[in-house]
């Protein structure tokens, strides 16, 4: 008869066996390609010694080759305390890719993350579908995409791309809230081979999917230096969301600096005094939000739209603004993706929105209008008048036709619309103002004189109709305050509408410009 220790013995061997189910040969591949094991990465993004593991002793059952995991390690831990559902790509076990036990671990590991209501994190690391489990493997990608509909907009979901991820590997993350990867990450759907093979294209692999390449495209929201950045991206930005869309976010340090600071001051003389001029908006952002923190999603894509996290009296804030830096703020079809997403994101879990503006509009061209910005810039409108969340707008500068609308106007549901003495606020800006009114004036003024009657023609459009005044006498603006206040202003604001709700009407679902 077999003992309880004989018994013992053996689970400390399968648990063993577990940790590393390819053995030596497994540890050899990680030490040569410099990458943590599954585990380690884990231990990079939850507390210490809070990872739970469910499934460590699954396989593949009637198979010979089957090892323990079948690519992937499962379970649960905490994030600042708060509870989280992590999986991992093991890249030593079938290269990471996907077979039967490895779907349904994942599958169970969404489900788990559904009933408790906590955020989903996947450590990406995997050459995708298990080709010799043929279609078993694709039905379980299935599967496991569909189970995120569960997910969507109920609990926080993060990817983070670590290695080369190709096929169905890219499919889940591009469907979670946030995606972020190291600077040696790649992923694409076909590798550079099979589109050599199949269409004679040549491309090299960090031309085709490398993470700064993608980033740049919109398809991920952050790289990192390396995975211990990029973990520590994804801490902070789960500490910015609740734990799902019921809850709210923690508020961390409160009532900070109620007064006006040296720093508030500042705004007072940061507005250049030509409108051609330019400024940096992060030296704005830092400082009219809580102890100068400001949280990017999306940096590296679309930099004429800032987008990102902040707090405001301690509570999570999502911030819109314009760069007037990179393309004078203007708004283009990259830019309308990014902002629509953040945007979308922020209203699924119940975070205000705060757009701080200086746009001369919508930007004009040819190659604009080739890649879809009317469809674009549509959604980027639709996200905007969709929004239930307080929207608190900002305007410190230009805010010129589309863009003085889709920028949380008040006619598109802008909760309370604030403005600097520095706005300019009307259909466009003085010069094509002038340009497009006054052309049979100008053509008949001499040559001589044309360039100083021009001008004052501009001049005189700036002070009496790009001006704050207009709205505000009409009520589009709530109240055009002291750059100073601004910080202040907006956390009066926020405790006003800090009780807001409101809900669509019945239907199925939306029709938004795709």
């Amino acid at each position: 008869m077999e003992t309880t220790a004989a018994k013992l013995k053996l689970l400390q061997h399968s648990l063993e066996m577990a940790r590393e189910p390819a053995g030596a040969a497994g540890i050899a591949k990680r030490a040569a390609k410099g990458i943590p094991s599954p585990r380690e990465r884990i231990g990079m993004l939850l507390d210490a010694g809070s990872f739970v593991e469910i499934g460590a002793l699954v396989k593949q059952p009637g198979s010979r080759d089957a090892l323990y995991g079948d690519g992937v390690v499962t379970g649960h831990g905490t994030v600042d305390g708060r509870p989280v559902v992590v999986i991992a790509h093991d890249q030593t076990v079938f290269g990471g890719s996907v077979g039967e036990m490895f779907g349904r671990k994942v599958a169970a590991a969404m489900d788990f993350a559904a009933e408790i209501g906590c955020p989903f994190v996947a450590i990406n690391d995997s050459g995708g579908a298990r080709v010799q489990d043929a279609v078993t493997s694709l039905a379980w990608y299935a599967a496991m995409s569909r189970r995120q509909l569960g997910l969507s907009g109920v609990v926080p979901q993060v990817s983070l791309m670590l290695g080369k991820c190709a096929a169905g590997a890219v499919y889940a993350p591009i469907n979670t809230d946030v995606l972020i990867a190291t600077e040696s990450a790649y992923m694409f759907v076909t590798g550079p081979d099979i589109i050599r093979e199949t269409t004679g294209e040549e491309v090299t692999l960090e031309e085709l999917g490398g993470a700064f390449t993608q980033a740049e495209n919109g398809n991920i929201h952050h790289v990192a230096p390396d995975e211990a950045a990029a973990f520590a991206w994804a801490r902070t930005y789960l500490s910015y969301m609740p734990s799902n869309c019921f809850e709210q976010p923690p508020v961390v340090n409160p009532g900070l600096e109620p007064e006006i600071t040296d720093s508030d001051r500042e705004l007072d003389t940061i507005i250049p005094d030509s409108d051609r001029a330019g400024y940096d908006m992060y030296d704005v952002l830092l400082r009219i939000f809580d102890d100068g923190e400001f949280h990017e999603v999306g940096d590296a894509s679309a930099r004429n739209m800032i987008t990102g996290f902040a707090r405001v009296d301690g509570r999570s804030v999502g911030v819109v603004a314009n760069q007037p830096l990179v393309s004078s703020g203007a708004i283009d079809a990259r830019s309308s993706d990014k902002a629509a997403h953040f945007i979308r994101l922020c209203d699924a879990f119940g975070l205000p929105l705060v757009f701080v503006v200086d746009t001369p509009g919508v930007l004009p061209g040819v190659e604009e209008e080739k890649i879809g910005v009317i469809k674009r810039g549509g959604r980027f409108f639709y996200a905007v008048v969709e929004a239930t969340v307080p929207i608190v707008t900002v305007v410190v500068r230009k805010a010129y036709g589309g863009g003085y609308a889709v920028m949380g106007c008040k006619q598109l549901g802008g909760d309370i619309n604030l403005a600097w003495p520095t706005a300019r606020i009307a259909v466009m800006g003085g010069e094509a103002a002038v340009g497009l009114t006054q052309r049979r004036q100008l053509a008949a003024v001499s040559d001589a004189e044309r360039p100083a009657v021009r001008q004052q023609m501009i001049d005189f459009y700036n002070a009496t109709v790009a001006t704050p005044w207009i709205a505000a006498e009409r009520g589009y603006i709530d109240a055009v305050i002291e750059p100073s206040s601004t910080r202040l202003e907006i956390r009066k604001a926020l405790r006003l509408l800090r009780d807001k709700r409101v809900t669509h009407g019945p239907r199925k679902h939306h029709l938004m410009p795709l």
